[in-house]
């Protein structure tokens, strides 16, 4: 009997011994690309933003540590509780109904374990939710189902566009399939941007999510919703709709393109050419059809 409980506690240090490190390094990014998903990539994806750095801080350091020693402290007393209460170890049954300190105790600490995690929760939330003084303010409307893209006339704008997928014969060797899009967005790197992102009024619900600027918000028919980030790398960031919004779902990518002021301040002129001739040639369109 002694062996088999020793050979039990054996394989249930052993396995704890494999899980741990599972636990411990689950949340470290490795092998992660900024921007874009890797291929065999593990943990949360690179970020290029304060938010998100404070964001993966708070999983990896406290967040992560603290479920990981819950779940090996449950899982050991489950192995305790089996090995030292069983039949054959224990057959005269205690009769204990009530302890007052264990009752105390299994109360107090998880009150405190939530009020640890809850101040650096805050905290962080009060740092997403709070918008800075942006330099750049884009409008995003989520469409059935492609991306639109609207940059104000007081901020040197004045043009609106659409951004739409590749399609496989359109990609390049630069490109990702399912992800790059013909019109990407472009903003200056170290600037706040403010994202106002709402949905065409006869849709449906979406989500505009890029994982690199830790940045995730519903697109909504009717309502305009705020987000912010602030870039410090320069970059095509790719993200996609994470709300299941239709049949086009999987195929409604969006992708914002990092780059320095000056760069920034080139693309503005040269987007308002662009851009002013493809709305003038869809009025057009519009007016020689009647659609409009």
């Amino acid at each position: 009997m002694l062996i088999g409980r020793r050979h039990f506690i054996r394989r249930a240090a052993a396995m704890a011994g494999a899980f741990l490190p599972v636990l411990l390094f689950a949340g470290l990014a490795f092998a992660q690309v900024e921007g874009r998903p890797t291929p065999g990539g593990l943990g949360l994806p690179a970020t290029v933003t304060d938010v998100g750095a404070e964001t993966q801080f708070f999983y990896n350091i406290i967040l992560l540590p603290v479920i990981s020693f819950i779940g090996l402290f449950v899982f050991g007393l489950l192995i305790y509780v089996c090995w030292r209460f069983n039949e054959s170890a224990n057959p005269v049954p205690s009769k204990l109904t009530h302890h007052t300190g264990l009752e105390v105790a299994w109360t107090l600490v998880p009150v405190l374990i939530l009020v640890f995690i809850a101040v650096p929760s805050f905290r962080l939330l009060a740092h997403q939710v709070e918008i800075p003084e942006a330099a750049v303010t884009i409008k995003v409307t989520g469409n059935q189902w492609y991306w639109s893209f609207t940059y104000p006339q007081d901020q040197g704008g004045g043009f609106s566009f659409d951004q739409l997928m590749k399609s496989d014969a359109e990609l390049t060797p630069d490109d990702i399939r399912l992800l790059s899009v013909d019109n990407e967005a472009v903003v200056p790197v170290g600037e706040v941007v403010k994202l106002q992102v709402t949905a065409d009024p006869s849709g449906v619900i979406h989500s505009y999510t890029i994982p690199a600027f830790t940045i995730r918000i519903d697109a909504v028919p009717g309502r305009l919703n705020e987000t912010w980030f602030r870039a410090d790398k320069e970059g095509v960031f790719y993200g996609q709709c994470s709300k299941i919004c239709g049949k086009d779902h999987a195929f409604m990518p969006t992708a914002i393109r990092v780059v320095s002021k000056e760069k920034y301040a080139e693309w503005l002129v040269e987007a308002k050419q662009k851009f002013a001739k493809l709305d003038d040639g869809r009025m057009k369109v519009a007016v020689e059809t009647g659609t409009r």
